[in-house]
């Protein structure tokens, strides 16, 4: 009796162990964390493995699509933004985009030749609909000034 008790007690601890460490191990593969999405040097994101450089592509999630680049164009209602393969992207601003450097930025903080990282939806011309505008990103590797 007493040797049942001390299987099934170890069973049980067994068990829980394996199904602690699988459990924190599936929770460190679903999480959507800024080591899954980084933006690396050369104007590419990370994202859950997919590399992709700052043009648009497949892969991201919630339908956002970032760009990255520096401003070659802007006004009060889009900027241009040129991109590391040569390419320009169109990004439209809302009244709802988001503009960030170290606190919050406005629209006039939007001047040529700042590298910025954009956050937003492809729309059928090609343009971008901005969600999140980033001004000076950091990107990994990258020493900060």
């Amino acid at each position: 009796m007493s040797k049942n008790i001390i299987i099934l007690v170890l069973a049980v601890i067994v068990t829980g162990a394996v199904g602690f460490f699988a459990g924190t191990k599936y929770q460190q593969s679903q999480a959507f964390s800024n080591r899954q999405f980084m933006m690396r040097p050369g104007g590419t994101f990370q994202t859950g493995g997919v590399v992709q450089s700052g043009q648009m592509g497949s892969g991201i999630r919630n339908g956002f699509r970032p760009v990255s680049g520096e401003i070659v164009s802007a006004d009060e209602k889009s900027i241009t933004v040129k991109l590391a393969d040569g390419g320009s992207k169109i990004i439209l601003l809302t009244d709802n985009t988001n503009i960030n450097k170290a606190e919050t930025a406005t629209s006039a903080d939007l001047k040529l030749g700042i590298s910025v990282v954009v956050f937003g939806s492809v729309n059928p011309d090609g343009s971008v609909t901005a969600q999140n505008i980033q001004l000076n990103p950091v990107m990994i590797g990258q020493q900060v000034k």
